[in-house]
């Protein structure tokens, strides 16, 4: 590779708004409610948002790729990535009982349903 191409592309990269990543999303639904999976490699709790307002669930993270300060890189495609992604929820969901883990760059966002949206048995007598 032509190190003039690389320092060129370098230059360009760097002058840049970085645009949000979006990270690719399983999204399960069930009786209690939904379950949400993003593939968010390299990111710290420290560095996660997810927030509801209104009817609209954001995630939002930043991860730093490993950069010491005694190198100089020579070519890099993303340099601190960011991940932002935003969904519209149901009004059948519970946005007051949202939980959010993250483990192994793996966000698991669970929304249950209220209880009114709930499938229930209907017990039928025999008159």
């Amino acid at each position: 590779m032509d190190m003039r191409q690389v320092n060129k592309e370098r230059d360009v990269t760097q002058g840049q708004a970085s645009t949000p990543l979006v990270p690719p999303v399983d999204i399960l639904e069930d009786a209690e409610g939904i379950t949400l999976w993003a593939d968010m490699p390299g990111v710290a709790k420290e560095n996660l948002s997810v927030g509801v307002e209104g009817d609209t669930l954001t995630l939002d993270a930043t991860v730093r790729l490993g950069e010491t300060t005694r190198m100089q890189p020579v070519y890099a495609e993303v340099r601190v990535a960011r991940f932002k992604r935003s969904f519209v929820l149901s009004r059948d969901l519970d946005t007051e009982k949202i939980s959010a883990d993250i483990r192994n760059g793996v966000l698991t966002v669970s929304v249950p349903k209220r209880e009114q949206a709930k499938p229930r048995r209907i017990d039928v007598r025999l008159g």
